[in-house]
């Protein structure tokens, strides 16, 4: 007969498998990096290198231009313009965050900023050319050539439905990958189920951008435009996971939040944009689906449609990655121990 000890050991071997052990110590380390992606970008925003114009007379214009150079920690990059046009679609065209228009004639100058880049980058250029203008005294007011819609108050609502574009992606493909098998049985297996995903992709696609834009109210621009942007950000995402699947089995859905959630979300520019977050985060938002497809939404609804080559280029190569990684790991044949089978003939 058996000690207590030994049969309690016994069964925790039976009930906790080695491999279970493992993906638990795996999610812990996931749940853990979560706090710290998400804690770490946001939890003291500090401008770095926010693009702020000068539009002032040539005897004014280098002293305020080194003023700005002069803010601690390189908080400004400063730039000048000929005139409060040229900076006034210069933020349009999402060349710079805000402009310092210089009155000649009087004590009150002008800043202009684009509400739509983000409401903390708006209120961080305030503050800093308040602090300037007030040294020389003088005062600022605001004007926002790029306001916000009225049903986007905070101008996170682009950052949300991209981040549901996303879920639904890697989600989807989970669900073929759990239901069918991690890795296809062969190369047309892979195609129905990039065939499925694409479908899927333009219906998520489309059911976001009516919720998002006719429904609630919350997110101007073309509906076809975000919906083809929505379409390819859930293909993006499901056929990068599908990719992760074929290689790591079920570990690649945990690779896949790893990097769609723990990476992508707190970096994506969604909270605060890209000059208001810590170095790492700051280089990896506009290179992950989550950022790029936030870029490409906000261009769409708010910019009419400026600077949308760079994301629409990282998305489709995530897209062509994911697909020809699956499609390789899939010529390598099947998994072993995979549950997806070719069906073979019944005897006679």
């Amino acid at each position: 007969m058996a000690a207590p000890g030994q049969g309690f050991v016994a069964e925790l071997k039976g009930a906790v498998t080695p491999r279970a052990a493992l993906l638990v110590i795996g999610v812990l380390l996931l749940q853990l990096g979560f706090i710290v992606s998400y804690v770490g970008a946001l939890h003291e925003p500090t401008p770095h290198k926010l693009s702020i114009a000068v539009v002032a007379p040539p005897q004014v214009s280098p002293k305020l231009v080194q003023a700005l150079e002069s803010v601690p920690n390189e908080a400004v990059k400063p730039v000048t313009a000929p005139d409060a046009a040229t900076a006034t679609q210069q933020i349009r065209d999402q060349k710079i965050y805000a402009a310092l228009v210089v009155n000649p004639t009087g004590t009150e100058d002008t800043l202009l900023v684009g509400g739509a880049r983000g409401a903390s980058a708006a209120k961080a250029a305030e503050s800093i050319t308040t602090a300037l203008d007030k040294a020389q005294g003088r005062t600022v007011k605001v004007e926002d050539v790029a306001p916000l819609a009225k049903g986007d108050s905070n101008g996170l609502s682009a950052f949300y439905l991209v981040i549901g574009w996303c879920v639904g992606g890697y989600l989807v493909a989970s669900i073929l990958g759990i239901s069918a098998g991690s890795k296809p049985a062969n190369g047309h297996r892979l195609l129905i189920r990039l065939g499925v995903l694409a479908l899927y992709s333009v219906a998520a696609g489309l059911g976001g951008t009516i919720i998002a834009g006719p429904v609630l109210n919350a997110l101007p621009g073309s509906i076809l435009a975000l919906t083809a942007i929505g379409a390819l950000v859930v293909f993006t995402v499901g056929a990068f996971t599908m990719a992760l699947q074929c290689l790591f089995d079920v570990i690649g859905i945990g690779i896949a939040v790893l990097v769609f959630v723990v990476l992508g979300n707190p970096s994506a520019g969604g909270v605060y944009p890209a000059p208001l977050m810590p170095p790492f985060w700051r280089a990896i938002g506009s290179l992950i689906p989550n950022g790029a497809g936030t870029s490409a939404t906000r261009s769409i609804a708010y910019f009419g449609s400026t600077n949308l080559g760079m994301p629409i280029l990282v998305l489709v190569v995530w897209a062509l990655i994911g697909m020809g990684v699956a499609y390789l790991a899939v010529l390598r044949g099947p998994r072993s121990g995979g549950r997806e089978l070719v069906a073979e003939p019944a005897e006679s």
